[in-house]
């Protein structure tokens, strides 16, 4: 069931919406972390050029909802940096630089993003993967499968800004639930952006 038709879970009065996000997808983001095993250290170039592709897939998928929203709510999008914040083209990059070509083919179908919480509760999970992505670009770097020179930059695109970018997205979604927003919409729609990604990552996913 997608986000758009959830029941909003409860909001204690007072309660920080972050602490929330993260304590109520704290199950599917560490359903990700394991389907998608980035981490191994025997990963090899030919699993790594798959997971990049149902993730490009994924990434593309996800920003045609958020841009649609955009498209609507240009303000709300600009207050967040929505143009900043796109990684699907390098997901198609790092295809590239191992020899591969993005997947022109399927992708998964995603509740449409209905209004600023729902865009906020998806970006909470493409946006905090550029956390952990931090240690998995550093991962990857030293895996001999990719060949000399490879460098990837899906999984940190910000650098040395990730930080702060993390910290503006928190900011604006704090302000949203404080003016008025309905911070059970951005939860439910966290966690069907999460629910979504492990089940299209699954084909994919590290051997047991």
């Amino acid at each position: 069931m997608g986000a758009g038709s959830e029941a909003s879970p409860r909001h204690a009065a007072g309660a920080d919406v972050l602490a929330e996000l993260r304590t109520a997808t704290a199950v599917e983001h560490e359903q990700v972390e394991s389907t998608l095993g980035l981490m191994d250290p025997r990963l090899g170039r030919d699993r790594l050029v798959a997971v990049l592709t149902r993730l490009h897939a994924f990434w593309t998928a996800a920003e045609a909802g958020l841009d649609a929203w955009a498209g609507r709510h240009p303000g709300d999008a600009e207050t967040v940096a929505w143009s900043r914040r796109r990684r699907a083209h390098l997901f198609a990059e790092d295809l590239r630089a191992l020899g591969a070509e993005p997947d022109a083919g399927g992708r998964p179908e995603l509740p449409a993003v209905e209004d600023t919480d729902q865009a906020l509760g998806r970006l909470y999970v493409l946006e905090g993967s550029t956390l952990g992505g931090t240690f998995i670009a550093r991962h990857l770097a030293t895996l001999p499968t990719l060949g000399p020179g490879v460098r990837l930059g899906a999984f940190s695109p910000y650098g040395a800004e990730t930080g702060a970018m993390w910290h503006a997205y928190r900011r604006v979604t704090r302000e949203q639930v404080a003016t008025g927003g309905d911070a059970g919409r951005v939860v439910a729609a966290a966690r069907a952006t999460f629910t979504a990604l492990a089940a299209w990552c699954t084909p994919v996913g590290a051997p047991a």
